[in-house]
């Protein structure tokens, strides 16, 4: 085993699946409003990058797991650390919708 050796991170689908045993958790999408209309992860909410400071008013319990996902993972990974800077101790980057291969929700 090499130094730099890790094992591949979870998929967006294999962190989705395991949410149901995370009690109070959020599952927060930093896409547009319009990018979240046309499809989403169910049970998430839209919270755009630009609006992210709104959630620290909606969970102020800084223990809350946050899971965060947008389309290719680029805006998920600035605004987990953002969340992270904000004192928040459980932020899980999700990554992209890029890779996720089931049906999204259109609600």
């Amino acid at each position: 085993m090499g130094l730099f050796s890790s094992a591949p991170a979870p998929s967006i689908e294999e962190i989705f699946d395991t949410l149901s045993a995370v009690s109070n958790h959020r599952l927060v999408d930093v896409r547009s409003p319009q990018e979240y209309q046309a499809g989403h992860l169910p049970g998430s909410v839209n919270v755009p990058l630009n609006q992210l400071p709104a959630l620290l008013q909606e969970v102020p319990d800084r223990d809350t797991p946050l899971y965060v996902y947008c389309q290719s993972g680029a805006r998920s990974r600035r605004a987990c650390a953002f969340l992270t800077k904000q004192g928040y101790t459980h932020v899980t980057d999700m990554g992209g919708l890029l890779q996720w291969n089931r049906p999204l929700a259109t609600d």
